[in-house]
């Protein structure tokens, strides 16, 4: 059997030599003057190469950065008023940040999505843009002796607030531990911060609305805020007050996150009306692969006492997706709301 194989295999090996014999009588001295049409190559592709260089550093800066996020929210809410429906919608938001100096931070803030119509969107606080993309804020952070500021469109008094909530929050609702009031309604604003480098900092800022009213002014929504802190490694505790042309807050957050313990956060927030709201959550940093939330907050800044419970478990599954599962509970005066809901976050 291999004497039959290797008598087919001579034949078209033959058949091959053949033609490359031919070609290598035909080789002359003149075919070796291809080291000059390299050359003459290498120096247009260089020349190419350098024009290039020159357009994308006269187009794009070198300390520019891009960042991504979508996220996916599944879910239904039974006895919502808008309908108990099991729905999906999404938001997404692009970052786009350059500095000039090393120090400073030229920030532009981009979302889009649909995230703002089902029952699950008024919990979970997507953004909604009818799927179209908006300028979101436009900021510039920028050092100023030793302390930090921002200024821009988008921009809250609270931005640069240090605070001390370590709650990963699963629903808006409990998001900023009870203390949704701090920002105000400034849509456009500066703040600035100083850290003392000691566990310490202060922060304040002021803003106004939108529009041709111009800022502090009487057809304005001014907001003025104030906040201080202490955060160690392992505890922390802020108290900020907050301006809000009609209505002045207090508002108070702390935490407590022992090493190989779960983390403990709690908030408290009154009005000049004595309304107040009150929130505590845990999150449990690994349980398997991932970590669980169990929070409850006041449902609003008033005397009523209906409260709002959620349970979450989020986890990994790459360096850039993240799974959450998760059930919320919004008591109100009638048939309490009950919702499940999923949301798989990208970032990229």
């Amino acid at each position: 059997m291999k004497l039959f194989k290797s008598l087919l295999v001579a034949p078209a090996t033959l058949g091959l030599l053949a033609p490359l014999s031919a070609t290598a009588n035909e080789v002359t001295i003149n075919d070796f003057n291809a080291a000059e049409e390299i050359a003459v190559t290498n120096s247009r592709v260089d020349g190419l190469e350098a024009r290039l260089n020159n357009f994308e550093a006269g187009s794009f800066s070198e300390t520019t950065s891009a960042s991504f996020g979508s996220t996916f929210y599944v879910g239904a809410v039974e006895n919502s008023a808008t309908g108990e429906a099991t729905t999906f919608s999404y938001d997404f938001g692009m970052d786009l940040s350059t500095s000039f100096t090393g120090e400073d931070s030229l920030d532009i803030a981009v979302i889009g999505g649909n995230a703002n119509v089902t029952a699950v969107d008024g919990f979970m606080g997507g953004d909604g843009t009818s799927d179209t993309l908006e300028l979101d804020g436009v900021s510039y952070t920028f050092p100023l002796g030793g302390a930090t500021v921002i200024v821009g469109d988008g921009v809250g008094v609270d931005d640069l607030n240090t605070g001390a909530c370590a709650y990963s929050a699963f629903t808006d609702l409990l998001s900023d531990c009870g203390t949704s009031n701090v920002g105000g309604s400034a849509d456009s604003a500066f703040a600035i911060a100083y850290d003392f480098d000691n566990g310490f900092t202060l922060a304040g800022g002021a803003g106004g609305g939108t529009g041709t009213d111009g800022f502090f002014t009487e057809q304005d929504a001014s907001t003025i805020g104030l906040e201080a802190a202490y955060t160690a490694d392992t505890y922390g505790v802020s108290v900020a007050y907050t301006d809000d042309e009609a209505t002045t807050y207090w508002s108070v957050q702390a935490m407590l996150a022992p090493e190989g313990y779960p983390s403990l956060s709690v908030g408290y927030e009154t009005d000049d009306d004595d309304a107040d709201a009150i929130f505590a959550g845990l999150t449990f940093a690994e349980v398997g692969p991932g970590s669980v939330s169990l929070g409850m907050a006041s449902t609003d800044l008033s005397s009523d006492d209906y409260y709002q419970y959620e349970l979450a478990y989020s986890y990994p599954l790459n360096d850039g997706m993240t799974i959450t599962p998760g059930i919320f509970i919004k008591e109100t005066s009638g048939d309490d709301e009950t919702g499940v809901v999923v949301t798989t976050s990208f970032s990229f």
